[in-house]
């Protein structure tokens, strides 16, 4: 009988299971470097100036102190920093896009808003979504923090003896 790779490889996975990476592992996926890296380095970028110059005028046109403002701010200008140096990349993505969607709905400015019309703010939200489901890429401190590490086993080494008593 004559299988497909496919359905050859779906009878495999679903027999077996796959081992997993721990949680942190999962959070961060990948670390690209050479042009993919430096593509996410520009996306990274771009939100995150984006994000503190949002914050930026919400400080400086802001009519009233409220909670939600400062905590718009909060959120924009330490987020958008974050984003700059690939801090946590992304947990502070997902609360960039959040605060950038309440702010247009809620939000309303008499000074100014740096996105100014719905296609602006959906980009904003899009990207934020891609670069945290795409991670930070190689040029980020959590590439630094969190990225593979080479594992170096001296070749004179040989298996350790269990401790236990064999099986039989």
């Amino acid at each position: 009988m004559f299988r497909s790779p496919v359905s050859l490889c779906i009878s495999i996975h679903l027999r077996f299971e796959i081992p997993r990476e721990g949680p942190l592992q999962r959070l961060f996926s990948t670390f690209p470097d050479s042009w993919p890296g430096i593509a996410l380095l520009l996306l990274r970028a771009a939100i995150g100036i984006a994000a503190v110059g949002q914050g930026a005028i919400y400080l400086y046109h802001a009519g009233g102190w409220t909670f939600e403002l400062l905590f718009s701010c909060a959120v924009l200008l330490a987020g958008g920093f974050c984003l700059l140096i690939g801090f946590l990349t992304p947990l502070v993505a997902a609360l960039i896009g959040i605060a950038v969607l309440v702010n247009a709905v809620s939000l309303p400015l008499r000074g100014g808003y740096l996105f100014n019309n719905k296609l602006a703010t959906a980009e904003i939200i899009v990207m934020a979504v891609a670069i945290g489901l795409l991670g930070p890429g190689a040029f980020s401190v959590d590439a630094r923090l969190f990225g593979r590490r080479e594992i170096v086993i001296p070749s004179g080494s040989s298996t350790p003896k269990s401790p236990l008593p064999p099986v039989s």
